[in-house]
């Protein structure tokens, strides 16, 4: 049996005199770890929509539920359309999207704390990939999508989202 010592996760860190010393890391709550929870807002300006036209509002919420994160994407468009997306979604499993025509099921993959992608499909058809990175700091989320095979052009945005301080 090992020492209750040695269950408590370690980092060893540098002094101010120069020397190591050996810590227990700080645990660390589910929301600490996942920086996408909360609301975010989509900023126009620096966002780039090609060819465009992109929405002209997006807000996107994220909340961990108990199957596990719930995505709330609410966005509006020059003509006056709007979309309310919603899904449920873990990652490295297929889960459905409801309230677009465009696609209607998501894969999220984690390539690391801070940066995702999903696979975004209709029908069993790929319809376009996303990356989202989220910055260190927590207070910026870029997405960028692209879909190749889209009937009139390649579509590559790049969307810049600031986080919305409760």
């Amino acid at each position: 049996m090992r020492p209750f010592h040695a269950l408590i996760p370690a980092v060893l860190a540098v002094t101010l005199d120069g020397t190591l010393s050996l810590q227990a890391a700080q645990p660390t709550s589910i929301a600490e770890q996942d920086k996408l929870i909360g609301t975010w807002q989509l900023n126009v300006a620096k966002s780039r929509f090609r060819p465009g036209p992109g929405p002209i509002s997006e807000t996107r919420t994220y909340r961990r539920g108990p199957k596990g994160v719930e995505g709330t994407i609410q966005r509006r468009f020059q003509d006056g359309r709007s979309e309310r997306i919603e899904y449920i979604a873990e990652f490295d499993r297929e889960y459905p999207v409801a309230g677009t025509e465009a696609y209607d099921h998501v894969l999220l993959k984690r390539v690391d704390a801070y940066t995702a992608e999903a696979v975004l499909s209709h029908a069993g058809r790929v319809y376009g990939t996303a990356r989202r990175v989220i910055a260190q700091n927590g207070n910026t989320m870029t997405i960028t999508f692209r879909r190749e095979n889209a009937p009139e052009a390649t579509i590559n945005n790049v969307s810049i989202y600031e986080k919305v301080q409760p």
